[in-house]
């Protein structure tokens, strides 16, 4: 018997960083993985103030539009000196076009003038939907401290200038292998395959 529904799972990203992070994930599990912008589905506004919030509406709406289980994420960067923005408005931060050359010039603008704290972290909140009202939630954080200028090439987003606590490179200096050990998103993921495998 399969997990889901005919076997698939929606990922309810059109972020290709994120699909390939997810990806690697829930490689072995023997179920098909498609993406809402694969299916066609319409955009999913995310109008939430919280991560939990914003990563319900897109597994609902993208639920119900696809009949399918879907597995969406919301996440961001927590600036300590920012009092936790960007948060949810991470993205909106780089603008329509993200542009996260950009966002990161702004991030430091703000920090600095902010004054010289330094710490940050990065929240991840998956929540997983079946087209029963079925849902499984997790939240996944790491910590660390903002690097300016940035640093490195890899990833996406904001990694050039996020350095996790226990390390001395950025997420951006890091292979993906690397980034995956202390990846927010896979910790989420981690406790909800986990719920998956009881």
């Amino acid at each position: 018997m399969s997990l889901f529904p005919r076997n698939i799972l929606v990922l309810a990203t059109r972020n290709e960083g994120k699909v390939k992070e997810m990806q690697l994930y829930l490689e072995g599990r023997g179920v098909e993985i498609v993406t809402a912008s694969s299916l066609g589905l319409p955009d999913v506004p995310e109008t939430g103030t919280t991560f939990e919030d914003n990563a319900m509406l897109k597994a609902v709406g993208y639920g119900e539009a696809a009949g399918l289980a879907v597995m969406a994420d919301d996440s961001g960067l927590e600036a300590s000196a920012l009092g936790g923005a960007p948060g949810v408005y991470t993205a909106d931060w780089a603008g329509p076009e993200r542009n996260f050359r950009m966002a990161m010039s702004r991030l430091q603008r703000e920090v600095e003038a902010a004054g010289e704290d330094r710490r940050a972290n990065f929240v991840s909140v998956v929540i997983l939907r079946w087209p029963d009202g079925r849902i499984l939630r997790a939240r996944g954080e790491v910590c660390g401290r903002l690097i300016f200028p940035g640093r490195g090439t890899g990833g996406f987003g904001y990694n050039p200038v996020f350095m996790p606590d226990g390390d001395t490179k950025t997420f951006a200096e890091m292979t993906a292998t690397e980034r995956a050990r202390y990846s927010h998103r896979r910790r989420a993921m981690d406790k909800v395959l986990a719920e998956l495998d009881r």
